[in-house]
């Protein structure tokens, strides 16, 4: 059976559970992005408009510090969610062959409102922000929240 999602690796000192993680058509949309950009990277910062979807960036072209959490990482190059060995990805080079993981950062005031729930990034039609890189695609991220059902 096919993942519909793919959890991020756990990244907070003392936790043992994902906190965000991407749909299918996330993945998918972020494989071709990554084959046109190269590495990549979101940033959640919480503000209106814009600001309060996940930004996609190349990597390091956000530059994080003491303001942000870092709340997964990814491995997009296994088709079975990254759980697997190295496999022909169409150029996507991720964890398992080489490369580098997809990190998810988010404001640290963000992160303290929205600590008690799990993120999934997903994808719809529509334009985005002009500074995330899926624009130009005709898509646009979005977060899809649940309440974490455990004590945080």
């Amino acid at each position: 059976m096919p993942h519909t999602r793919l959890d991020a690796a756990v990244t907070l000192p003392g936790e043992d559970f994902s906190r965000v993680a991407l749909t299918a058509e996330a993945v998918g949309l972020l494989r071709k992005l990554w084959a046109q950009h190269g590495p990549l990277m979101f940033h959640q910062s919480g503000g209106c408009c814009d600001g309060s979807a996940p930004m996609c960036y190349p990597a390091g072209e956000f530059l994080t510090g003491d303001s942000d959490v870092l709340l997964g990482r990814f491995d997009l190059s296994a088709d079975d969610g990254g759980r697997s060995g190295s496999a022909d990805h169409g150029g996507f080079r991720g964890i398992d062959d080489g490369g580098q993981p997809l990190e998810f950062w988010m404001s640290r005031e963000q992160f303290g409102y929205w600590s008690h729930t799990h993120l999934t990034v997903d994808v719809v039609q529509g334009r985005g922000s002009g500074f995330s890189v899926e624009a130009p695609e005709g898509k646009r991220f979005l977060i899809r929240s649940t309440l974490m059902d455990w004590p945080v």
